[in-house]
């Protein structure tokens, strides 16, 4: 059986958008094995829980900042924010009870987040180590942001933090291009994903 022009074509497309796929989902593999991120869940959509939230990711965030200084990979950094667990709930708990009080939740864990952009940088879909915190029942709007490297605090990376962590110059650049080339690829990256059903 002969193929037809427009079939040949169909299949060359398809074969083509798998190929950059699964590049770029390695890609972002290689990428989110250097990150550790930040995820804060509030408790509601509530002003209050909102607020909380907030206060919540400033304590975490005031706890690990000088404790993370001394990490030189994400490795490293897995093993300090481990340790650091009870004193990260401890944290939190903290300024939750100055505002009556709602049960914390802290784990070091494996997410999936979607492709999220910053004011300065973006990041691919993925899966991604995570600092979680669930406040309450956790069924509120949420706070992402990359603890290690540290960019909650800059907002953005310099070219010194990446090296001094491992990032390629490719990582870097995938992160902080601040054009729209990158998002559309991470779309793609989303996509193929649930296609996969990853």
């Amino acid at each position: 059986m002969k193929l037809k022009r427009w079939e040949i074509a169909l299949i060359v497309f398809v074969s083509a958008v798998f190929m950059c796929g699964f590049g770029i989902r390695r890609e972002a593999g290689d990428l989110s094995e250097k990150l550790v991120r930040l995820h804060v869940v509030a408790n509601s959509d509530s002003e209050e829980d909102q607020a909380l939230k907030l206060r919540v990711r400033d304590a975490v965030l005031a706890c690990l900042r000088p404790r993370l200084q001394t990490a030189s990979d994400a490795a490293e950094a897995r093993e300090i924010i481990a340790d650091s667990l009870p004193d990260i709930k401890s944290a939190a708990e903290a300024e939750t009870e100055r505002s009556g009080g709602q049960q914390v939740a802290v784990t070091l864990c494996m997410e999936t987040f979607p492709t999220r952009e910053y004011d300065t940088f973006s990041l691919p879909a993925g899966e991604y180590l995570s600092l979680r915190v669930r406040l309450g029942e956790a069924r509120g709007h949420n706070w992402w942001c990359v603890v290690f490297p540290p960019i909650c605090d800059a907002g953005a990376i310099d070219d010194d933090t990446a090296a001094a962590i491992g990032l390629s110059g490719e990582e870097t650049r995938l992160i902080t291009h601040s054009g729209t080339g990158y998002v559309i690829k991470f779309r793609l990256m989303e996509l193929l994903g649930a296609l996969f059903g990853k």
